[in-house]
């Protein structure tokens, strides 16, 4: 690797250059690249991601992300609320549709028409015992639940 410095009125800015090594059966579509103008190259990007339906700016954007927890002495805050979502009723449909009535305090049509259009959130913003107490009450009957 070679190291370009560039020395600007107020820093000094290094550059590293990587060399990378082409395999013989790209060697020419790179000096194709290289030879392209910045604005070629652009037009270039954009006609591929539309052609194949992906962006190059995703992984340079999920670097960007800073990982949680990943700042020393970054105290990471539990979640307190919780969504409950009904993935499946399982076998004992009327055992969940009372529960979901229950919890709702919907009438029975809707409590049924919940467990019918399942998944979905039974209960939004539910505290975590409360979220944690109905998700072992539905499993309990047989349901598939979780906690978003």
């Amino acid at each position: 690797m070679s190291d370009e410095k560039t020395t600007t009125a107020d820093a000094e800015v290094t550059e590293e250059k990587k060399e990378v090594e082409v395999p013989a059966k790209f060697k020419d579509l790179v000096k194709q690249i290289e030879e392209l103008t910045v604005l070629d190259l652009s037009e270039l990007v954009t006609v591929l991601e539309d052609k194949f339906g992906v962006s190059a700016a995703a992984p340079a954007a999920m670097m960007a992300m800073p990982q949680a927890g990943a700042v020393a002495g970054e105290e990471v805050e539990e979640k307190s609320e919780f969504d409950v979502e009904l993935v499946a009723p399982g076998d004992a449909k009327i055992a969940i549709i009372k529960i979901v009535r229950e919890v709702t305090g919907k009438g029975l049509k809707d409590a049924k028409d919940i467990v019918d259009a399942s998944p979905g959130i039974i209960k939004e913003k539910a505290p975590k015992e409360e979220a944690e107490a109905l998700k072992k009450q539905l499993e309990d009957a047989g349901a598939t639940v979780n906690l978003k």
